[in-house]
């Protein structure tokens, strides 16, 4: 099928200006925006999917509006997100006439506070995804830094019975400190299991089905 002139002369425009250096910082926010939107939902409706048809009780509208919710949310944030982190970077870069490490994380501590600052389930998980990773990433580069002694054995597995200690020990004895997500999953596995009337709900259900 034969592209229409007007649309061939528009997409050579825009290829051009997509090409122009003098844009691109302007530019690289937009696109991040557009790649902030796509992970969003890519990371938040499959998990969204599965936890709330999981633990979430209501009717089939009600689950499927919050899936959605919960979607356009972190969808929303992370491209907003992004879009002012990359456009302070470029202002900073610009101000000062070149590239400092210390632009990222001003750019990305004003960003958060303009678009993660609300404490709502969607942005408390995003920061203890990020804490996680970010005490793992900050050992290591103490350790390549040289401020941290090289360990001479694997610390892996003290971490983990450390990590899997406490987290057990909060969920049985305070547990309304745990995140609300986190505290589903562990009843599921470790108080659930403790309760059965007969082989329904011992191997077939977690819980009996309601009687018609």
């Amino acid at each position: 099928m034969a592209v229409p002139p007007q649309l061939r002369a528009l997409l050579l425009a825009v290829n051009a200006l997509l090409r122009k250096r003098r844009y691109h910082a302007a530019l690289a926010m937009l696109k991040g925006f557009r790649n902030g939107a796509v992970y969003g939902v890519k990371i938040r409706a499959p998990h969204a999917l599965v936890m709330t048809f999981l633990f979430r009780s209501g009717s089939l509208q009600e689950k499927l509006r919050a899936i959605l919710q919960a979607t356009y949310t972190h969808s929303w944030n992370l491209a907003c997100f992004v879009f002012a982190y990359k456009g302070l970077c470029a202002l900073q870069s610009h101000v000062q006439g070149e590239t400092y490490q210390v632009h990222s994380f001003l750019a990305a501590f004003v960003g958060a506070l303009l678009v993660f600052r609300d404490n709502n389930n969607i942005n408390s998980q995003i920061n203890m995804y990020l804490l996680s990773r970010l005490l793992f990433a900050l050992c290591r580069l103490g350790v390549e830094k040289g401020y941290i002694p090289e360990p001479r054995w694997d610390p892996f597995p003290l971490l983990t019975g450390i990590v899997w200690g406490l987290v057990l020990w909060l969920f049985e004895y305070h547990q309304c400190t745990l995140q609300p997500s986190l505290q589903s999953s562990m009843t599921y596995l470790y108080q659930d299991s403790d309760v059965w009337h007969d082989i329904s709900d011992f191997l077939l259900y977690n819980k009996s089905l309601p009687s018609k």
